[in-house]
């Protein structure tokens, strides 16, 4: 089974690592794709577990897109920016 989640503020590779990283921590995810130029993320897991993945991904500072407006847009903005150095690091 899998689903896909549309995210906001996946700039690079950086951001593909920290996403593929923290989603496949969550048990019973059994893998993840992250489609940057899109902003999508494809995780192989049950359908059940996309509340965790959202809320995770959200965590990372990449909400699913259309979930966050005005100051908690900007907060998952700056979030993302750590979560992509973090990324980068991790390349």
């Amino acid at each position: 089974m899998a689903f896909s989640v549309q995210v906001e503020n996946i700039k690079c590779g950086g951001c593909a690592n920290t996403i593929r990283k923290r989603v496949t921590e969550i048990d019973g995810v059994n893998g993840a794709e992250v489609v940057v130029e899109q902003g999508l993320v494809n995780v192989e897991a049950d359908e059940a577990l996309r509340p965790a993945v959202v809320a995770a991904l959200a965590k990372a500072g990449y909400p699913e897109a259309g979930s966050v407006q005005g100051m908690a847009s900007i907060k998952a903005k700056a979030t993302s920016f750590v979560s992509c150095a973090i990324g980068r690091m991790d390349d």
